[in-house]
């Protein structure tokens, strides 16, 4: 997934959750997994970034509050949506993703 994703610029989830479905998991367990998976990578990545030098402490933190309030936010509202509804947000983000893409 990683390998992909640094070719394409992807975030993680449009290549984890189509695997993770294809593995049996269900739409939400798929998007939580993934959810589970990215955010270590994401906290050792943005140290990396820290400790060299790429970006200073203080410019995170608007970022980080309200990064942490859409994980906490999310967290609580991915249970409640219905496993079809989530596809299909799933998919228009997917198809917005793509066309982003393009037109880069």
């Amino acid at each position: 997934m990683g390998f992909i994703n640094s070719f394409i610029g992807a975030g993680g989830g449009m290549i984890a959750v189509p695997i993770l479905k294809r593995s049996g998991l269900c739409q939400n367990e798929a998007h939580a997994s993934a959810v589970a998976v990215i955010l270590p990578l994401t906290v050792i990545s943005a140290v990396m970034y820290l400790h060299f030098d790429y970006v200073a402490l203080p410019d995170i933190y608007p970022y980080m509050l309200l990064g942490i309030a859409g994980a906490v936010f999310g967290s609580l509202l991915l249970p409640k949506i219905p496993a079809n509804l989530l596809k299909k947000i799933f998919g228009f983000f997917m198809m917005y993703a793509g066309v982003r893409m393009i037109f880069r």
